[in-house]
C-alpha cells in the first residue's frame, strides 16, 4: 500500500508557543487514522497543516506526492484533493444546501452549472439529505448542517478527507447521524484523518489511533491496542477521564 500522507518532523509555533514540536506520521491509502488527545495538544493545528491552512514552520508534509513545503507547489490544486470538515459547519447562510455543495466545483471551474447541480444532488443523497436540497442552513438542525458540510467537501471528489472534531458542536442525539455518514465513507475506502473525542467511532472505524499530547505523538496503535491496553502513563490518564 502506498502512503497517501507523509509527515516528517513537523513543527508549528504561534509566536513563542510551540504547538507542534516534532511530529512524524505516515497514512496509507484507504486508511482511517483517528487522532485523540486533550485540548491544546496540537490536534487541530496538525490537521490544518495537512492542507496548509496553517503555515508549516519546520519539517515536511507530502500528500499524494506533493510536498506542501515546496514553494513551487500549487497549494490550491493540492487542496482540491483534500476535503476538510470543520467543527463549526462554515456554511454560507444565504445559499441553500444544494447551493453550498455546488459552490466550489463551479467557482474553481471544474464543473458546469448543470454538472455541479447533478453532483450536488448526488452528494446530498449520499449523506441522506436529498429532501433538503432547497433548504437554507438556518432551517437545518446541527447534524443536518454538518452532513451538508460533508457533502460539500465530497463535491470535489477528494482523495483524502480531514475531519476536525466534526461532532463536538452537536447535540448528543445528532452525533450518530454524522458518524454514520463518516462510517460509510470509511467503508467506501476513503483515506481519512479524524480528530475526535468519539471513542466508539475510534474503536469501530479507525484502523489506527494516535494519542497526541504537548505537540508530540505520545503513543499509536490499533484501536484495540491503544484504547484497551494503553502503555504510556499520559495515554492511560487521558483515557481514564474520557471512557
Amino acid at each position: 500500500m502506498a502512503s497517501k500522507i507523509i509527515v516528517k518532523n513537523l513543527k508549528k509555533a504561534f509566536g513563542p508557543l510551540e504547538v507542534i514540536k516534532d511530529m512524524s506520521l505516515e497514512v496509507e491509502d484507504r486508511e482511517v487514522v483517528v487522532v485523540i488527545g486533550p485540548s491544546g495538544s496540537g490536534k487541530s493545528t496538525f490537521l490544518r497543516c495537512l492542507n496548509r491552512l496553517e503555515s508549516i514552520d519546520g519539517g515536511t508534509v507530502i500528500i499524494d506526492g506533493f510536498d506542501l513545503t515546496d514553494k513551487s507547489v500549487d497549494i490550491n490544486k493540492v487542496r482540491r484533493n483534500i476535503g476538510m470538515v470543520f467543527q463549526h459547519f462554515n456554511l454560507f447562510p444565504h445559499k441553500t444546501a444544494l447551493g453550498n455543495v455546488m459552490l466550489a466545483p463551479i467557482t474553481l471551474g471544474i464543473l458546469s452549472k448543470t454538472q455541479a447541480t447533478e453532483r450536488g444532488l448526488e452528494m446530498l443523497r449520499k449523506v441522506g439529505l436529498s429532501d433538503k436540497a432547497n433548504v437554507y442552513p438556518a432551517q437545518l438542525s446541527g447534524g443536518q448542517k454538518q452532513r451538508v458540510a460533508i457533502a460539500r467537501s465530497l463535491a470535489l471528489n477528494p482523495d483524502v478527507m480531514l475531519f476536525d472534531e466534526p461532532t463536538s458542536a452537536l447535540d448528543p442525539e445528532m452525533v450518530s447521524e454524522v458518524l454514520a455518514v463518516m462510517k460509510e465513507l470509511a467503508n467506501g475506502g476513503m483515506t481519512m484523518v479524524v480528530v475526535t473525542h468519539e471513542m466508539g467511532f475510534a474503536r469501530e472505524v479507525g484502523d489506527r489511533v494516535i494519542f497526541m499530547d504537548g505537540g508530540y505523538i505520545v503513543e499509536e496503535g490499533s484501536p484495540e491496542e491503544l484504547i484497551r491496553n494503553p502503555k504510556e502513563p499520559r495515554t492511560i490518564d487521558f483515557l481514564r477521564k474520557v471512557l
